[in-house]
């Protein structure tokens, strides 16, 4: 059972170094099962999501990307992504809202389009997230196009994140009247709404945390709907209480270590010093879990839904997106 069944736009933001793109990608993966189809965005220019899934580089069109998770009765939804840039949305608006489709294309090469997304303040983000908003509204999508049943956009870092989503409402009060007005007010009800979450991902250290406290804080006071947390790059609890507390403590017993290497085939190893080498590492690694759980007791204090992820020891490839995904659906995620 999904903890929010009524979402079709879900933005995941986080500090940078937090893992929200690989986030994003294994929730779009978790939510596309059972036959549903879900659009993975990324309006940062980086490629990220050709990189994570191995692919060209993506065109400013929707492609299909992967195949979710199966469902119940083996069937598998689908993702498709897109590459948002500034420049071609402005083009597919002035087509789409000013019917000025050869014209925009001029525009575009005398250097307008790229003068307007520059010099004005707001068009670039509000262009992006117009996009995004035709791809997630409700009733369909102006032109046509194809409906999703969710979309998933790897959003701009925690810091940024209520300018962006909230550029439209600034951008209407500019425009009393006319398309940019009427967009701007759909836009926003979108974003303010229960079809909408923001998702933050955070890392269990201080800082990572702490900005995300301020994020929630920020995005309450700005009215947009606040998510869960996703904790990433969790590390195993390879060892019990007594046994960290033991390491934390440098009390672990050396001779018990030594005997299980040389038991191991290590004998040469173990004289050569690596007992000494193990014992510092379970130190450090007690030392590093008390940390986590003092993030972890602070994450709950949050009041959201809080979903961990683990550390991936072979980096993140489309296995440990899939990986990924599974995890985020058994914690009701997706």
């Amino acid at each position: 059972m999904s903890d929010w069944p009524d979402v079709r736009l879900h933005v995941v933001t986080g500090k940078g170094g937090t893992g929200k793109s690989t986030v994003a990608a294994a929730l779009a993966l978790a939510l596309a099962y059972g036959g549903r189809d879900v659009l993975l965005c990324e309006v940062e220019g980086r490629q990220g999501i050709a990189r994570m899934f191995d692919v060209e580089p993506l065109p400013y069109e929707e492609r299909r990307l992967a195949t979710g998770l199966p469902g119940r009765r083996g069937r598998a939804g689908t993702v498709h992504a897109l590459h948002v840039d500034p420049e071609s949305a402005l083009l597919e608006y002035l087509a789409m809202y000013y019917r000025l489709g050869r014209a925009g294309r001029l525009l575009d090469r005398f250097g307008v389009v790229d003068f307007a997304t520059t010099l004005a303040p707001g068009v670039r983000d509000v262009l992006l997230t117009g996009k995004i908003y035709e791809a997630a509204k409700p009733g369909g999508r102006r032109g046509g196009g194809r409906a999703y049943d969710a979309v998933v956009l790897d959003a701009p870092p925690t810091g940024r994140i209520v300018q962006f989503l909230g550029v439209s409402s600034e951008l209407a009060g500019l425009a009393k009247v006319g398309p940019i007005r009427s967009q701007s007010d759909a836009m926003m009800g979108l974003f303010r709404s229960e079809a909408t979450a923001v998702h933050l991902t955070t890392v269990l250290e201080e800082m990572p945390v702490q900005e995300t406290a301020d994020g929630i804080a920020e995005l309450r006071e700005a009215g947009l709907p606040v998510g869960g947390v996703v904790v990433d790059q969790v590390r195993p609890r390879d060892l019990g209480d007594e046994h960290l507390a033991a390491a934390a403590a440098g009390t672990l017993d050396r001779e018990l270590v030594a005997h299980d290497l040389r038991a191991a085939g290590l004998a040469e190893e173990a004289d050569a010093g690596l007992v000494d080498v193990l014992l510092a590492d379970g130190r450090d690694h007690a030392v590093r879990r008390r940390l986590e759980d003092e993030q972890r007791a602070l994450v709950a204090d949050l009041g959201r839904p809080a979903y961990e992820l683990p550390r991936l020891a072979g980096g993140v490839d489309l296995g440990g997106l899939y990986e990924l995904a599974g995890l985020l659906r058994e914690q009701g995620m997706a």
